[in-house]
């Protein structure tokens, strides 16, 4: 993949510009949007390091790393660890989401968002349970296997999390439902911390998740969706416990 070159990070950098003081992290994501589709960056390119953007938005690496996590999420860019961070895809085919994404930037409501997620969810696991096949199930059964491992890695723990969800999502075969998802989960973990935060909370999502597992193996999507619901009520209440405690 092509490197930004010494002249295309000063390039970027004076594109991007500093932002005011204390803008959220939505407003990064924002920035680093608005030069992603602009048109003047080839699929592939590495961007600048944490830290460069960090620097030149003048916030915290924090932000910036939210940021990039939720424009993965949506697709838009790709995070490799030790080796950097790519663009995904060309600016015609980044407008799409980026037009939902701004369509629901602004309706910060984190509670409605949870609640507009547990539904699709919910839909997600009775279609998967109906239409997965041995390829998907076997995929649910690693990511299982992956968040089994990593119980005491809440990073690693969390990824397993995601492509199991991917997994359900792909399994759905409805492709709709898959990309309002990938814009709710990115919004939610702009507004809020991950959902799992101990050990204790990492066992209790695993269970829920096995529970899912099985259902979608039996073919039941009743007992998927009830498992579903059971999982999106717990992690619901851990996001809206996260976000209270940063408001404070």
């Amino acid at each position: 993949m092509p490197a930004f070159r010494a002249d295309s990070v000063d390039d970027i950098t004076a594109a991007l510009g500093t932002l005011p003081s204390g803008t959220p992290v939505s407003e990064v994501a924002r920035r680093l949007l608005d030069l992603f589709t602009g048109g003047s960056l080839t699929p592939g390119t590495r961007l600048p390091p944490e830290r460069q953007l960090a620097t030149t938005l003048g916030v915290g690496r924090s932000a910036v790393r939210e940021a990039l996590a939720a424009l993965e999420i949506l697709g838009i860019v790709d995070v490799r660890p030790g080796s950097g961070t790519y663009l995904r895809g060309t600016a015609s085919e980044l407008l799409p989401q980026t037009l939902r994404w701004g369509l629901l930037i602004g309706e910060r409501n984190t509670a409605q968002l949870l609640e507009l997620r547990e539904g699709l969810e919910i839909y997600v696991a009775r279609l998967a349970a109906a239409r997965a096949d041995e390829a998907t199930c076997v995929r649910l059964e690693k990511s299982v296997a992956r968040m089994r491992a990593k119980i005491d890695d809440l990073a690693a723990f969390a990824r397993a999390d995601l492509d199991f969800h991917h997994a359900l999502a792909e399994a759905a075969g409805n492709d709709m439902l898959t990309d309002h998802l990938h814009v709710i989960r990115s919004l939610l973990q702009v507004y809020a911390d991950r959902a799992v935060h101990d050990r204790e909370q990492a066992e209790r999502a695993l269970a829920e998740h096995q529970a899912v597992l099985a259902a979608v193996r039996a073919a039941d999507g009743d007992a998927a969706a009830s498992a579903m619901a059971v999982h999106m009520a717990t992690a619901s209440a851990r996001l809206l416990d996260s976000t209270a405690q940063v408001a404070e």
